[in-house]
């Protein structure tokens, strides 16, 4: 799995990508999410809250009780304001 970071996300945690294996027990972006803020420091910053982020899978906008694969793409970043 490829997971992107973008704006303050990609800022909190120290990179804007990296290749993640897909525990067993991780069925959704939720899951997903959860699992990563439990690493603690940076992750935990910026994942910790789910109100605050918005996510995509194969760059498409989803919710976070969407399925995932190993084969997938995730990104987070923060939600996007106009004016």
């Amino acid at each position: 799995m490829t997971l992107l970071y973008f704006a303050w996300v990609r800022q909190k945690i120290g990179k804007s990508e990296e290749l993640f294996d897909l525990p067993d027990g991780i069925r959704t972006i939720a899951d997903l999410a959860n699992h990563l803020a439990a690493r603690g420091g940076g992750y935990a910053d910026a994942l910790s809250d789910v109100k605050r982020i918005r996510a995509a899978k194969n760059q498409e906008h989803v919710a976070f009780e969407t399925e995932i694969a190993n084969s997938d793409e995730v990104a987070f970043f923060p939600p996007v304001t106009g004016g």
